[in-house]
């Protein structure tokens, strides 16, 4: 069992989602581990002491002045025994309270006196995710090394939709796993994933780009990651929180891209899941292009590098996996096997594009490209794919 004789201290706060909480106990307890649960006041809104007692096996703390040296734990020693400290789910309150130092109540305190590493999934509405204020507490707390397990996007029991639902239970689970450094089948493997589009400048305000989100991309670096790899994202502009346990670079263009993961070699896998710009402006105006006449100035356009060939070519950095994606309107399998060969690289993930909702959705279908033959997977969540991808790729580095 991967957490076999971990300790967490597990701190549960008033969100709806805190029922979650539950499965998570019950699937840390299955993996070996040992639970300790705070139940903050909000929280017991929403689930029992009792609950928690019985799926934990151990006493559950609330009440901060009912902890004493002489018959109990000591807050001090509480926050203190545990190998991981996780706030599960992390409202907007408490994550605010962590990163302004705050210590109110029993969690609050603990989270300031804990020597040991704090990992948190956030929950909440979606606009109090996107608030500036959650979004700067957001950046300190992870600046300060705490790791967060970002929010999945969906429908809220507010009746919105958007980023704001807490990560599944099995999701948190091996983000915790990965942080008590338990272990998986990539355990010692070096991954590089590049995500979400470039944005290739034609003047100081205009740009060239395509709809990637970086959905797919990022959820494969979380996939990995998961799975015990050491992962490197490199990210375009994207609208997404950067994944827990991962260390991500955030560039604009095709050439910075290229170069932050050239300093990232040697990998053991390199999975191209960003959409490239194939060209950018070839000079590049130093002022806003003006409209003068009825005629659009032309633009002329220079290639930008091709990132999968150039990490698929043969020489002593080349990681032993390399994977590219396809995103095709047409012939999706023909020109997808043309491009692995094109580019001398292992796998392809290809995709078709046209008019599906694919690109920049929620969800993918796809055809996994190998020398050994073409591979239909069924339409899944993205993060399905990446978990699926994932194990694939531990199996190729098996």
């Amino acid at each position: 069992m991967k957490l076999a004789g971990r300790r967490v201290l597990l701190i549960v706060t008033g969100g709806i989602a805190a029922y979650k909480a539950l499965e998570l106990v019950r699937l840390i307890t299955k993996e070996g581990g040992a639970v300790t649960c705070v139940l903050t006041k909000s929280g017991a809104a929403f689930v029992t002491p009792l609950s928690l007692q019985a799926l934990s096996g151990a006493k559950v703390y609330s009440d901060l002045f009912s902890l004493t040296d002489e018959s109990e734990m000591g807050h001090i020693e509480l926050s203190r025994s545990a190998d991981l400290v996780a706030v599960v789910p992390a409202t907007a309150d408490i994550c605010a309270k962590m990163a302004a130092g705050i210590c109110d109540d029993l969690a609050t305190t603990l989270l300031l006196a804990t020597d040991k590493r704090v990992l948190i999934a956030p929950a909440m509405n979606v606009r109090m995710w996107e608030h500036e204020a959650t979004v700067e507490n957001q950046r300190i707390l992870a600046q300060r090394g705490v790791l967060i397990v970002p929010p999945d996007e969906g429908a809220m029991a507010c009746g919105e939709f958007g980023y704001g639902r807490l990560a599944e239970p099995p999701v948190i689970l091996a983000a915790i796993a990965q942080a008590l450094g338990a272990g998986g089948k990539l355990a010692g493997r070096r991954a590089i994933v590049t995500s979400g589009p470039t944005h290739e400048p034609i003047d100081p305000v205009r740009y060239l780009a395509n709809r990637s989100s970086g959905r797919q991309g990022h959820a494969i670096a979380a996939a990995l990651a998961a799975l015990g790899a050491e992962v490197t994202l490199v990210a375009g502009p994207v609208a997404l929180p950067d994944p827990a346990g991962v260390t991500t670079v955030h560039v604009e263009t095709a050439e910075e891209m290229l170069a932050a993961v050239t300093r990232s070699l040697p990998a053991d896998v390199a999975v191209c899941a960003a959409a490239v710009g194939d060209w950018r402006s070839a000079e590049l105006a130093p002022q806003k292009i003006k409209k003068s006449g009825a005629e659009p100035p032309a633009l002329r356009l220079a290639t930008n590098p091709d990132i999968l060939k150039i990490i698929s070519a043969a020489g002593p950095d080349r990681p032993k996996l390399v994977i590219g994606f396809a995103a095709e309107t047409q012939n999706l399998e023909a020109y997808a096997a043309a491009k692995r060969v094109a580019k001398n690289c292992d796998w392809i993930v290809a995709n078709n594009v046209g008019g599906t909702g694919i690109m920049g959705g929620a969800d993918n279908e796809i055809v996994l490209i190998t020398a050994q033959g073409n591979e239909a997977w069924p339409k899944m969540s993205k993060q399905d794919l990446a978990a699926r991808l994932g194990a694939r790729i531990a199996e190729a580095l098996a």
